[in-house]
């Protein structure tokens, strides 16, 4: 009795109901009274025989535990068992359920879902292993690990216990702490088996999604694969079609890389013509003997076909009538419109046996075959015209140069005669008395000069653009000795620039070797260059001509004070027919070809020229490429 006594509060209700039990002649005949449905919710819902209560759940309103206290569920029909265990796993912070027979607690542990059975095994009805063996059979109650409790020793009872899914022994008489210990240790393999079991389950599900990933990258894989693939094939394609500019060329690669590279019986294309009435197979290839290149469809014996065709939507379709073909009656075939933003040009078409159908990727790739055949076609149609005007353009060259010939001897010889004719007028003035001289006829007859020696120049300077842009003007070089070459060229200008009150000055380098030029050429842009530097300096200003050597340049420039020219204008300088716009403050005339034949003479020279205007400075700078170089000097000794 001192079991009883250690329980507190609840000690009163245990002895009362202990007191019912014992005037109870025969516990086994009131089990077997209890045989029908009603009768077992009775007895599960019956107080229990020890504590005098109602048998407590997960919601004990004497002795409330937490929600996640453990259930365990006591099954023994000794009530002197139950007085040891009801106690010590209500003290111990486990929630209790109690059944005096198998049949209770089968159905108390299918409702209420215990964490852990306490089952004993003598019991009358329905022992402990025919009870455990219908728990494990059922679904819900299965995992529900249980712990035996018996008096029975023998090795063969433990060894049917463990067979019929008990996970350990208690035997009688029970001790609390061991008891407890294996509760808890049996409750702590149950959660982490719970546990892992949910992992596990988690493991599955994330197996599976992984899996579906997987196939959907797979089938993407597969997709940017493809893609690849069609790209590669399309870039090669595109490469072949574009290296020719020869539309046969191009229809011949084309047809024959998209019947290799997807393996079909042909491959051919047809162009409209221009009123898209008929269609012409221009190019065909063929794995067979049979032909069809050259052959001309009306497109109204095929409305149906080409309707779809000419709104530039691609056409796949199988076993098409005869009339199309009779060998390849019975066969896929996939038509695909060339076409731009100009209009459509025809169709290429790929035909293989019936069976095979054109993939969407493969229809995709000879879409955009199709779409580089119609950029390579139009090229090659635009180059074809292209190569007819040059040579129209060729002859009409040659008759210009016909023309320039004929035109520079009948401008320049009026010329040369009125030129001739001045001099000879002069030397006839000269001889005359001085007396009969008058100074309004030599005044006159220097303007007549003056205007003779102007018009030739200007014939000079047109002529000799035209043969430069004709390229006709030749170069013959000399060897040039540029120091005593420029103080001879510059002689002629110091007496004009004296007239306009003008300094004019040479700054040579001592030692400019001798070099290879056209010195005729070099002449007129040297002349050039100082005509246009003594009309535009103002009085008492200096003009500086320069020039210096390196190793690889001959560097000559012609430079003037007192003007600057604006940095927008210095860009069009150049220009043919360029003038300065307002910007003559001394009235001069001209037609702005002067420094654009100084330029274009620059570059027949394979020189450069180029214009430097700032702080009242401005300077021509004219750069010839350095060649045959003989130190004066040292050819002197040699």
């Amino acid at each position: 009795m001192q079991t009883i006594k250690k329980i507190s509060y609840h000690s009163i209700l245990i002895d009362a109901k202990i007191m019912r039990l014992e005037q109870s002649s025969n516990k086994k005949k009131r089990r077997d009274d209890l045989t029908n449905n009603e009768e077992k919710e009775q007895v599960q819902n019956q107080k229990n025989p020890l504590t005098g209560r109602e048998t407590r759940d997960r919601e004990n309103p004497i002795n409330p535990q937490t929600d996640s206290a453990d259930l365990i569920l006591v099954v023994d029909d000794t009530p002197s068992n139950l007085q040891v265990l009801f106690p010590c796993l209500e003290k111990a912070g486990f929630k209790v359920l109690v059944a005096q027979d198998g049949e209770s607690a089968i159905n108390i542990a299918a409702s209420k879902h215990p964490d852990l059975i306490l089952l004993d095994i003598l019991m009358p009805g329905l022992d402990g292993f025919d009870t455990c063996r219908l728990l494990k059979a059922k679904v819900s109650t299965r995992d529900i690990p249980i712990i035996f409790l018996t008096a029975l020793s023998e090795t063969a009872n433990k060894v049917k216990g463990f067979e019929l899914g008990g996970v350990d022994y208690v035997t009688k008489p029970i001790q609390q702490e061991e008891v407890l210990a294996r509760i808890r240790t049996h409750l702590s393999l149950r959660k982490m088996s719970q546990r892992l079991a949910a992992k596990n389950e988690e493991l599955q599900q994330e197996i599976e999604t992984r899996k579906q990933v997987e196939l959907q990258l797979q089938k993407r894989t597969s997709q940017l694969q493809q893609s690849l693939n069609s790209e590669a094939l399309i870039r090669r394609i595109t490469e072949k079609i574009r290296d020719s500019l020869d539309e046969s060329q191009i229809l011949q690669t084309a047809t024959r890389e998209l019947a290799q590279i997807l393996q079909v019986d042909r491959a051919k294309i047809e162009l409209y013509d221009t009123s898209h009435k008929t269609a012409t197979i221009v190019y065909e290839y063929s794995t067979s003997s049979s032909k069809c290149q050259g052959m001309t469809r009306k497109i109204a014996e095929f409305r149906e076909l080409y309707q779809q065709l000419l709104q530039k939507k691609p056409l796949q379709f199988a076993n098409l009538t005869a009339e199309l073909n009779p060998k390849y009656s019975r066969c896929s075939r996939l038509a695909c419109p060339i076409f731009d933003d100009r209009g459509i040009l025809g169709n290429l078409w790929l035909v293989r046996p019936r069976e095979e159908l054109f993939a969407e990727f493969e229809v995709c790739l000879v879409q955009q075959v199709a779409s580089q055949c119609a950029i390579a076609i139009r090229q090659a149609r635009l180059y074809e015209a292209a190569q007819i005007q040059v040579k129209e353009l060729e002859n009409l060259n040659l008759l210009k140069d016909d023309f320039l010939k004929t035109i520079s001897h009948e401008l320049r010889a009026p010329m040369s005669s009125i030129q001739l004719a001045a001099q000879t007028l002069e030397k006839f003035l000269s001889a005359e008395s001085a007396v009969k001289k008058s100074p309004t006829f030599a005044k006159v007859f220097k303007i007549f000069q003056q205007a003779c020696q102007r018009q030739k120049q200007l014939v000079d300077d047109l002529l000799t653009l035209c043969y430069i842009e004709a390229k006709a003007e030749k170069v013959i070089k000399e060897s040039i000795d540029l120091q005593a070459w420029i103080f001879e060229m510059v002689q002629p200008f110091l007496e004009n620039a004296r007239d306009r009150q003008q300094h004019l000055t040479i700054d040579l380098d001592e030692q400019i070797p001798q070099f290879e030029c056209d010195p005729f050429t070099l002449q007129r842009i040297i002349t050039e260059l100082l005509n246009n530097a003594c009309k535009y300096t103002p009085a008492g200003e200096t003009i500086t001509v320069k020039a210096s050597a390196t190793e690889e340049i001959v560097k000559v420039s012609v430079s003037n004070s007192g003007v600057e020219i604006p940095p927008e204008e210095q860009e069009r300088i150049f220009d043919q027919f360029y003038r300065i716009p307002n910007n003559d403050p001394w009235q001069y005339g001209g037609t702005g070809l002067g420094l654009t034949l100084v330029k274009k003479l620059a570059e027949l020279l394979q020189g450069s020229i180029y214009l430097e205007s700032e702080e009242g400075l401005t300077t021509f700078c004219l750069e010839l490429p350095h060649s045959n170089v003989e130190s004066p000097r040292a050819s002197a000794e040699g």
